[in-house]
């Protein structure tokens, strides 16, 4: 969704939006049960739980580093390819419930789209991505996170 912006050789060298620490779990993905099915079939010890109509991972363990990584994180990328969770195919952008109203923001900890202007990232958002965004979000609640200091917004979902 976002190779217009982002490009694919620069999220594979970095790949920080798959490792977690105690501090931004709640970041993790929301997965849909065929992507749950999928992981599981390769990697049985996996735990989801359910969230609204959704399953996110199960941090159970962390490394030494006290990180978590998902694990549809592989050496090569990610396992899922282009079937990734909606969440990852729209990392950096998040979508979040700021004041009991929906709004798209932006993660500053991806560096490469945090250096661009944000007139370039909502100008983007309006050429139509924001519109799928929003509507992703009515059929699937359970991808809406709660609104976390720090993050920009950069456009509050229309009213009616």
């Amino acid at each position: 969704m976002l190779k217009k912006i982002l490009s694919g050789e620069t999220c594979a060298k970095c790949r920080l939006c798959c490792v977690f620490d105690r501090y931004d779990i709640w970041e993790t993905p929301v997965f849909t049960q065929e992507l749950c099915e999928r992981i599981s079939a390769e990697k049985p010890d996996v735990r989801f739980m359910p969230k609204d109509g959704g399953y996110i991972l199960r941090a159970e363990e962390f490394d030494e580093d006290q990180l978590f990584r998902c694990p549809a994180l592989t050496d090569t990328g990610c396992m899922l390819g282009d079937d990734k969770p909606f969440d990852c195919r729209i990392w950096p952008y998040r979508i979040m419930n700021v004041g009991g109203r929906r709004a798209i923001t932006i993660a500053s900890i991806c560096e490469e789209m945090y250096a661009r202007p944000l007139s370039q990232l909502t100008e983007f958002l309006k050429e139509g991505l924001a519109a799928t965004i929003f509507a992703y979000a009515d059929s699937h609640p359970e991808i809406v996170k709660p609104y976390y200091e720090g993050y920009p917004v950069l456009m509050f979902e229309p009213e009616e």
